[in-house]
């Protein structure tokens, strides 16, 4: 059985791969877009003074993803 956790989580510094992304409609689409996959490594390099928003390594880009958005990736 494989071990689930949040995005959002993710400290500084720690890198995870995607298990899935759970939220569906436009923002799963989006996600998906942005190279969001499942097995795909993400890093988390930066988070916010407020905590809401944290900025991600995906494939060599960086992207920011409010928090209630990496909630629901989850990660193996």
């Amino acid at each position: 059985m494989e071990h689930k956790k949040s995005l959002a989580f993710l400290p500084v510094g720690e890198k995870a791969r995607v298990l899935s992304v759970e939220n569906g409609g436009n923002m799963k689409r989006r996600l998906q877009d942005l190279g969001v996959i499942r097995d795909t490594e993400i890093g988390c390099v930066l988070d916010s003074i407020s905590g809401d928003i944290k900025v991600y390594m995906i494939r060599g880009a960086y992207i920011a993803i409010r928090k209630s958005d990496a909630e629901q990736i989850l990660l193996k």
